[in-house]
């Protein structure tokens, strides 16, 4: 929630000096619906013009994913380290008939259903099992199987990062629209030229209002705003490739332990459990 609370402080700082150094909020107030009906209307009828409908769908919860932050904590990893623990022993002592149920129904797999946030993670649970079960139809290359994994979690990276590029090209038109907002004050002014000094100066305060809130809008909400985005998106990609870390190290022929700590050294350092945490959750879990 630190987008929300970095905004919120950002309007008081900046309204906040803006009346401490004797501004008049009457201006601002007045000009304000007129001016982001101008600006924030063009600024989503340009973002429609440029994304497809599904691709404004999820721009749309990115936005909400952007505020909450990534969705994984330490526990998600320990979760996932254990998880694929369990599987890999059960690949490593019944063969790819007793990991079958597991992958081809992980609805109702016991070891998934342990975890029931991995569970509920759509991209995961795809990745593990499809990639066990190429390894389960003798696809067992370990550099064939990481250079597949490696395209499709670029894919997916990629596709999730469009709403982070799209957030942006919206920021970067925003001064721009603010402009044309505060053109067309301009226009008006003019029209009424034959106005006393007092009333232009305020039709024309009202014109500046359009720049102001481009500028602002652009800098100060919707910038930020990819920027956070497109940083959980590579911050939950790195979840993704702690699987790849561990089953590419099993192809290598690995112990499973093994496979489980190169993919924790691959986790992100300010959520990586120690080496000691992981070892007391792959014994509880194998109890």
């Amino acid at each position: 929630m630190t987008v929300i609370g970095g905004f919120v402080f950002l309007l008081a700082c900046v309204f906040g000096g803006y009346i401490v150094a004797g501004g008049q909020m009457g201006p601002i107030l007045h000009a304000l619906p007129f001016e982001m009906l101008i600006i924030g209307g063009a600024a989503i009828g340009s973002f429609l013009m440029s994304n497809s409908v599904a691709d404004a769908k999820h721009t749309l919860a990115a936005v909400g994913k952007a505020i909450k932050g990534g969705r994984y904590g330490q526990q998600d990893y320990l979760d996932l380290g254990t998880l694929l623990h369990r599987l890999l022993r059960v690949a490593q002592q019944k063969g790819a008939a007793g990991l079958e149920p597991h992958i081809e129904k992980p609805e109702e797999s016991p070891i998934f259903s342990a975890y029931p946030r991995i569970a509920k993670d759509p991209h995961a649970v795809m990745l593990i099992c499809d990639y066990l079960r190429m390894v389960g139809m003798n696809a067992d290359d370990p550099h064939q199987i990481e250079d597949i994994m490696a395209n499709e979690l670029r894919k997916l990276r990629n596709e999730e990062l469009h709403a982070a590029h799209a957030l942006q090209n919206t920021a970067d038109a925003l001064p721009a629209l603010g402009i044309v907002a505060a053109v067309l004050g301009v226009i008006k002014t003019m029209g009424s030229i034959d106005k006393p000094p007092a009333v232009l100066g305020g039709m024309i305060g009202s014109a500046l209002v359009g720049t102001f809130l481009g500028v602002l809008l652009a800098y100060g909400l919707v910038g930020p705003l990819a920027v956070r985005l497109k940083g959980v998106v590579e911050e939950e990609a790195r979840f993704f490739e702690v699987i790849r870390a561990v089953l590419v190290a099993h192809l290598h022929g690995n112990a499973p332990q093994v496979a489980v700590e190169a993919g924790r050294k691959t986790m992100p350092s300010g959520l990586m459990p120690d080496f000691a945490a992981m070892e007391a959750a792959l014994q509880d879990a194998g109890r």
